[in-house]
């Protein structure tokens, strides 16, 4: 089995548990679809669980229950790992999780966080989720 999958197909759906992530292929452009968690990262180092390449930007997803902390360390480490830009090309990075204890002061210092070392737009979200590129 293949940890990579190329497609033009218009939606890309990862779920894990209570926790789905839909992206809309708006315009069916080819894209890469990675399962980053036990295959394209299968060491004992955190990772995050999904990665979609497309339109020259990298997204990084991650499936959680609660555990904010945990999923934005997940995030950073498969950011250092696979990234073929890790300052400056374009990213989003998805946490959708069941329920966000964090308060929306944290949440904003991270995204500011993510913006400034990563150059990645930080997107906490219940479950379940859609966007489009």
């Amino acid at each position: 089995m293949s940890c990579r999958n190329i497609s033009s197909q218009k939606l890309f759906v990862y779920q894990e548990m209570r926790s789905k992530l839909t992206l809309e292929n708006v315009d069916s452009i080819k894209s890469t679809s990675v399962r980053v968690d036990g295959c394209e990262i299968n060491d004992n180092s955190i990772r995050c669980d999904f990665m979609l390449i497309a339109k020259e930007i990298e997204f990084y997803i991650e499936l959680k229950g609660q555990d904010l902390e945990h999923a934005l360390e997940q995030i950073k480490s498969t950011i250092n790992r696979l990234s073929l830009n890790i300052k400056k090309g374009n990213k989003i990075s998805y946490i959708i999780c069941t329920r966000s204890p964090m308060s929306s002061s944290e949440i904003q210092n991270h995204k500011l966080d993510f913006r400034k070392k990563f150059n990645s737009k930080l997107e906490i979200k219940s479950s379940p989720f859609r966007d489009k590129y």
